[in-house]
């Protein structure tokens, strides 16, 4: 089953849409706080496009989501940025998501090979959770005019921790795991494709997206079948001087 969660009249096609409020789609009522109705490791694909901000216990539907997925299951879900002025003076987004987020949704964080760095944060994160999220993209979605070619990822990357307002959205695929599996099958999980909100065409226009390696760097069985993931440095920028323009 491929689920479509908070989906209003704009639910995906061949999804199941549940939606607390009645609209045209939506194939079941029901409010996704007070658990969702389906049984367990049923579902295969959870489509959750700006509604997790929205519930009242994130944790709580957290665990239900992964009680109704099934193993390797895939989870994408788009949010507003957290570092935005329009987002934080919304009174009804509840939980805040970033760049930190997916490291608070499993007890065994890995770093996806290439993409966007998820930052380390070992002072507050000793928190257990009872589910395992595991990332496997991230992307941001910049305001204008950041989300031009005037712009090198470099340069976003600085400015992303001294200028607010400069990421709209953040999206981010997981795969569920309800077992360890080897780092190989990880990896080509990571370079997999999968399903986007539709209106992700619209937020990326020419967002300069990150190089993925090529699936040839995937290491072999025989070294890191069983191995754990080393998970990468960010490389050191050195901000790129913008040419002078002429007068």
């Amino acid at each position: 089953m491929h689920l479509d969660l908070g989906c209003g009249d704009h639910k995906h096609i061949n999804f199941f849409g549940i939606d607390k409020v009645d609209a045209p789609g939506v194939d079941l009522l029901c409010d996704i706080d007070s658990g969702i109705p389906l049984p367990d490791n049923t579902v295969e694909f959870v489509m959750a496009s700006r509604s997790l901000p929205y519930v009242t216990d994130l944790p709580a539907v957290l665990s239900d989501i992964y009680r109704i997925c099934s193993h390797k299951a895939i989870v994408c879900v788009l949010a507003p940025y957290a570092h935005h002025f329009r987002h934080v003076s919304n009174p009804y987004l509840k939980h805040k998501f970033d760049e930190y987020t997916p490291r608070y949704f499993t007890n065994s964080f890995l770093q996806p090979p290439g993409g966007q760095v998820c930052p380390p944060v070992p002072d507050y994160n000793n928190e257990k959770v009872p589910y395992d999220f595991r990332l496997i993209r991230m992307e941001f979605f910049y305001e204008p005019p950041y989300s031009t070619t005037l712009y090198e990822q470099d340069e976003l990357d600085m400015l992303q921790y001294v200028q607010p307002n400069l990421i709209s959205e953040i999206m981010y695929h997981f795969v569920v795991l309800k077992q360890e599996i080897p780092v190989k099958e990880w990896h080509r999980i990571c370079h997999q494709s999968y399903f986007e909100p539709d209106r992700v065409s619209s937020l990326r226009l020419q967002t300069p997206l990150p190089e993925v390696p090529a699936e040839s760097t995937v290491p072999d069985d025989t070294t890191t079948n069983n191995s754990p993931l080393p998970t990468p440095e960010k490389s050191k920028v050195t901000p790129k001087k913008k040419p002078k323009s002429s007068r």
